[in-house]
């Protein structure tokens, strides 16, 4: 079988349903490739700063591993603008939704919510408001978006940091997206102390 046969999904048998299943799961398989390509893509993105988007993917992510940050957050960090291309006026929910099932939730959080956070060191400059990220300074993950935002974000524009390259990334970004989505091993928010 090269193809279905139903033109309504009702109307599928179990034989096509799973062989549908099989190059689905192919299909999954093969996100990292397509990320790891989409990252590439951003070389080519947005103008006008001092390093590309993919330049600003990457050295976020060094920013991240160089402050000892876990694995989450470093794959987190090199992602966080990929919905630049396809959504620039929402890109930090779409990313988040990128990563939504193989990490915690709050690495989730932290991503959903940087494009928010980073409007305080520029939105002033379009005449907007630079505090909208305060609403949520009674959030259990409000401290670990700022730290984000100011180690790794707003600070990841400079050609001269020693930035590693997409192939140091690769391996980190294969193992997370290689995950079980949804695992709720992984999602589980962490117990807090006392």
């Amino acid at each position: 079988m090269n193809t279905v046969t139903f033109t309504e999904m009702r109307l599928g048998t179990q034989q096509e349903y799973l062989f549908l299943h099989k190059l689905e799961a192919d299909y999954i398989r093969a996100l990292p490739d397509r990320l790891l390509q989409a990252l590439e893509r951003l070389d080519g993105s947005l103008q006008g700063y001092r390093v590309s988007r993919l330049g600003h993917s990457l050295q976020t992510a060094t920013r991240a591993e160089d402050d000892g940050a876990d694995l989450e957050t470093i794959v987190a960090a090199l992602v966080h603008d990929l919905g630049d291309e396809l959504s620039p006026e929402n890109h930090s929910q779409l990313a988040a939704a990128i990563v939504r099932p193989y990490v915690r939730a709050e690495i989730t959080w932290i991503i959903e919510m940087h494009g928010l956070f980073q409007m305080q060191y520029y939105a002033q400059h379009y005449g907007k408001a630079t505090d909208g990220h305060l609403a949520y300074r009674d959030h259990p993950w409000f401290d670990a978006c700022q730290r984000f935002c100011e180690r790794y974000d707003q600070s990841a524009f400079d050609p001269a940091y020693p930035t590693r390259p997409l192939a140091h990334f690769e391996p980190m970004l294969r193992e997370v997206f290689s995950r079980a989505p949804f695992d709720p091993a992984v999602l589980q928010e962490p117990q807090r102390p006392g």
